[in-house]
């Protein structure tokens, strides 16, 4: 996948910023957060850029959002086809304590759970914490 062809094919506008954003997902191996996007970025993008950038590649289904054990966003590639809206990441997200890095484990889903009647479920998180293999060696 590359960042133009993604871009078209979400039938987004190709910008250099929006190229530049998604290059970062495509090389990353784990969910990055605003600071991680603008570091990588320097000081070219200005923040609000970013943001909207980031709310536009989550309402297209670009990338979907990973909430870390302090409440703070991370945001990590599609790996599945998403719709625009709709969101389907039942998987598990696993937080290394020693890098800090939160990383998709898409193969692994969440447990069914058994909601009581009159529940209607939306959204599924599921965050395990640990050591990853790459600190664990």
């Amino acid at each position: 996948m590359n960042a133009a062809q993604t871009l078209k094919n979400f039938d987004l506008r190709h910008t250099q910023g929006r190229e530049e954003v998604l290059n970062l997902f495509l090389g990353a191996d784990h969910a990055l957060s605003h600071g991680d996007i603008e570091t990588g970025l320097g000081p070219s993008h200005d923040r609000v850029t970013i943001y909207r950038t980031l709310r536009t590649f989550l309402e297209k289904g670009i990338l979907h959002k990973v909430l870390d054990d302090g409440g703070n966003p991370k945001y990590a590639l599609c790996r599945e086809t998403c719709a625009q809206g709709h969101h389907h990441h039942d998987h598990v997200h696993f937080k290394c304590e020693d890098c800090g890095q939160t990383t998709c484990l898409d193969h692994i889903h969440v447990p069914a759970v058994a909601l009581p009647a009159g529940y209607s479920r939306k959204e599924v998180n599921l965050l395990i914490q640990g050591v990853c293999s790459e600190c664990n060696k």
